[in-house]
């Protein structure tokens, strides 16, 4: 069918090889193979109903085993019995060697579970994932005592940079049996191809072997950006890359569930543009609109009068409409002299024989617009008083965040100082250079965790250094 493989990767469509063609060329979901009549499916794919009866139930049955729900398992308790001490011994996190982070992650991160770990350049992403596969194959409850696997779709894996924890971090010197580099296997994944390949047939082959606790895969953005951004075919492929993303996050939560592992997949972050303005349309059209609508109309325009003189001012567009922004920068109100018209006729000053068309519907509420929406899901801009114009977002959209069960997002910011300037050295701006970063760590959603306040309220600030991440006490910062 359409999207069997991806619903059970697992079910034995062998013996069922006759009928799948039939219901693949009607495009029989999994869904309706199990709502709709029996009757109905015949009619629609010339199938008998006795063989269309087998396949539903043997669909059926097969979905009950995967929710842990089918009574053919007395062995195995079932997941809608299951009590809170049951669960508590299912739970299992993987820590980050430091007490505050542990702390605003509820533990660590948590097996079973997609976790992204998403920010810009510098922030700490990858000093993150190789303390967590160091941190793995530590003993519970700081970790599962098993080995980890490293997926690069970049930069190889940085053994020089582990040996350096191993060396350098505090935690490490106390323990008799350490993590060792040989419990730790990477892999490289040029091109999306490859990638699909073996996260689909090697992955889970070692997994079982090895008794695989960690995965990770750094990062997740790089062959999707490769591979559907070239040659500037965006739009024509986002409905391909849609279904692609789906199908990968189906395939990690598949592997994380199975086997309870932690999946940590690391993501990039690029500019957010604020879009227009709800009421006014596109902001170009809107400033051609004011621009024109200043000019004082005569009977018969001159031509030029038509189009302004100039490219619009980037002041006169109107900024994100959001709840959250009106509320930290007032209402805006459009330039003195400038009162949008009803229509492109009455802006060039020229009316049509043809009749008007009917009004537009009314703008949808700004709480549902999606620079409103994207806020609570990205980790920038729930900010009321930061600048809309430095905000992020991570790649690959909102269809790859609902693939993800927890979000957390590293944020850094600049620190500034004076330089040390030389008698004969002239430097402008009175020798203010940057300093060093200032880092934190934000929860943005987590299924076992609440997210951090606004902005940096709540979030945990850290420090990189040898050992790798540690956590800056309140007294320190102040």
């Amino acid at each position: 069918m359409t999207d069997l493989s991806r619903v059970l990767p697992g079910f034995p469509t062998a013996q069922y090889a006759g009928l799948l063609p039939a219901l693949e060329n009607n495009k029989v979901t999994t869904a309706e193979l199990l709502t709709l009549d029996i009757a109905d499916l015949g009619k629609r794919t010339k199938l008998p109903l006795l063989d269309l009866k087998r396949l539903c139930n043997a669909v059926l049955e097969a979905l009950h085993v995967d929710l842990g729900v089918s009574e053919k398992q007395p062995d195995k308790p079932s997941a809608l019995k299951q009590t809170a001490s049951d669960l508590a011994q299912r739970w299992s996190t993987i820590s980050t060697l430091d007490g505050s982070l542990d702390q605003a992650l509820g533990g660590g991160v948590p097996t079973g579970y997609v976790t992204e770990i998403v920010g810009e350049s510098g922030a700490g992403k990858t000093q993150f994932l190789l303390t967590m596969l160091l941190a793995v194959q530590l003993p519970p409850p700081h970790g599962l005592g098993r080995p980890a696997l490293y997926i690069s779709t970049e930069a190889p894996l940085s053994t020089t940079r582990l040996a350096q924890m191993l060396r350098s971090n505090p935690f490490f010197k106390e323990l008799d049996q350490k993590p060792t580099l040989d419990r730790i296997m990477s892999t490289a994944t040029p091109d999306l191809e490859s990638q699909e390949h073996i996260l689909q047939y090697q992955v889970p082959v070692q997994v079982e072997r090895h008794n695989v606790g960690l995965i990770i895969l750094d990062s997740i953005a790089a062959n999707y950006r490769a591979e559907y951004e070239r040659g500037g075919s965006l739009g024509s492929n986002m409905a391909a890359r849609s279904a692609d993303l789906i199908r990968m996050g189906h395939l990690l939560h598949d592997l994380a569930r199975r086997h309870n592992l932690a999946v940590v997949v690391a993501n990039q972050v690029m500019d957010r543009i604020p879009s227009s303005h709800s009421g006014g349309g596109t902001p170009a059209l809107f400033a051609i609109k004011s621009s024109v609508a200043a000019t004082p109309k005569s009977p018969l325009p001159a031509p030029a009068a038509a189009a302004p003189s100039s490219t619009p001012n980037i002041q006169q567009m109107p900024p994100q409409d959001s709840p959250l922004a009106s509320r930290s920068r007032g209402p805006w109100q459009p330039p003195p002299g400038a009162e949008p018209t009803s229509s492109l006729a009455d802006m060039v000053g020229v009316r049509s024989s043809m009749p008007e068309p009917p009004p537009e519907d009314p703008p949808a509420p700004a709480s549902l617009l999606l620079d409103h929406q994207n806020r609570w899901v990205t980790g920038w801009g729930d900010d009321p008083y930061a600048d809309p114009n430095h905000f992020k977002t991570p790649t690959l959209g909102l269809v790859w965040s609902t693939q993800i069960a927890a979000r957390i997002a590293l944020l850094k910011r600049p620190v500034y100082g004076r330089k040390e300037i030389l008698e004969d050295e002239d430097l402008p701006g009175g020798g203010v250079a940057l300093r060093n970063w200032r880092r934190w760590m934000k929860v943005v959603f987590a299924p076992h965790v609440p997210g951090t306040g606004q902005g940096l309220d709540g979030a945990v600030e850290f420090e990189v250094n040898m050992g790798g991440l540690k956590g800056i006490e309140k007294d320190k910062k102040e």
